[in-house]
């Protein structure tokens, strides 16, 4: 399988996190990023440079305003007297109350960055831009005839909304790689595997039915992002019924989760879309610092190879999976699970 990989993702090495009211690096670290490219290394596959596919697949899914602050936040924070050395946001506007887009940097940085977990340093724009064009040029490949085609992806993009960045994602790269899939194809699906549920891709889609969007998490209401992710969330408007939640008690493991995953299976085989998108979360993981779920590291290749079955042209996106001993041997198991039932 190709693997499409930028070293630009070492650009972004955000410090800021705040675990339960206290500050902490991030766990989003560059290392990710270097242990799951030696883990493909060592298994043998194509690795392939991304090529700039310029701002037009980014600006098919995020609003105007929203990449324009991206691409300028950092350099205007820093113009602030005293500021820190990341753009985090400390303000926000109150959902259901009336709102004017506001035309500070502080106002800015709470219109569009959704918690304090995505904080913008001085790589990060740059960083997040060529994460977006892995996703998009791997989404390419197969559209040019590759069967499937993984990108790692850094940072990660499933929580990044049409306009707000969210839990260590600014650009959507899943949803870039599915709008990229449409050029070819009516409908496309986006199979969310990581821990945590996908709202930003939900958000993105929850009102159209070109895209189905089935995510698989453990129980939002016992880990983030509490207020969405819930089964009954199935779609508005033109979007009714494609939207497809499956939440997950805390503590599943492999068994339990292939159950799950079948009966998914189902809905998207009903859907018969023409790819899919796979948002490829190894936080799953029983020893992921998050321990949300218990999906062993041999599961992962069970969980692919049953991917791989559906037959479909195969896009498959980093998103989660965070700094322990198995992060490479579960990228490396999924992989392998996938290409032996492909």
């Amino acid at each position: 399988m190709k693997v499409v990989y930028s070293d630009k993702h070492q650009l972004h090495d955000p410090q800021f996190f705040i675990v339960r009211g206290k500050v902490r690096r991030s766990n989003e670290q560059p290392e990710r990023g270097a242990r799951l490219l030696a883990a493909v290394r060592r298994d043998g596959h194509q690795i392939v440079a991304p090529a700039d596919h310029g701002a037009a697949p980014r600006a098919a899914v995020h609003t105007p305003q929203y990449l324009r602050f991206l691409e300028t936040a950092y350099a205007r924070w820093r113009e602030l007297p005293d500021a820190s050395e990341e753009v985090v946001a400390n303000v926000h506007p109150f959902p259901g109350q009336p709102c004017t887009y506001p035309e500070h940097i502080v106002g800015l940085a709470g219109y569009h960055m959704g918690d304090t977990a995505c904080p913008i340093g001085a790589g990060t724009w740059e960083a997040a831009a060529w994460s977006a064009h892995c996703a998009t040029h791997a989404a390419q490949l197969v559209l040019d005839g590759e069967r499937a085609a993984y990108a790692l992806c850094r940072p990660p993009g499933h929580h990044a909304y049409v306009d707000r960045a969210n839990g260590f994602c600014y650009l959507n790269n899943a949803a870039i790689a599915a709008q990229q899939l449409r050029a070819a194809h009516a409908r496309v699906a986006i199979l969310d595997l990581d821990v945590h549920h996908g709202n930003g891709t939900q958000g993105i889609f929850y009102r159209r039915a070109d895209v189905l969007t089935v995510s698989m998490h453990a129980d939002a209401h016992n880990t983030t992002p509490f207020f969405v992710g819930h089964a009954h969330e199935t779609g508005e408007g033109d979007g009714l019924g494609y939207n497809i939640n499956r939440p997950l008690p805390v503590g599943t493991g492999d068994a339990g989760y292939l159950e799950a995953l079948r009966r998914v299976f189902l809905d998207i085989r009903a859907y018969a879309p023409g790819a899919l998108v796979v948002a490829l979360g190894l936080d799953a993981h029983e020893r992921d610092p998050y321990k949300g779920l218990a999906v062993t590291t041999e599961g992962f290749g069970l969980i692919l190879a049953e991917v791989a079955r559906l037959g479909l042209p195969t896009v498959l996106v980093q998103e989660g999976g965070y700094l322990s001993d198995d992060l490479g041997p579960n990228l490396a198991s999924a992989l392998r699970g996938f290409d032996s039932a492909a």
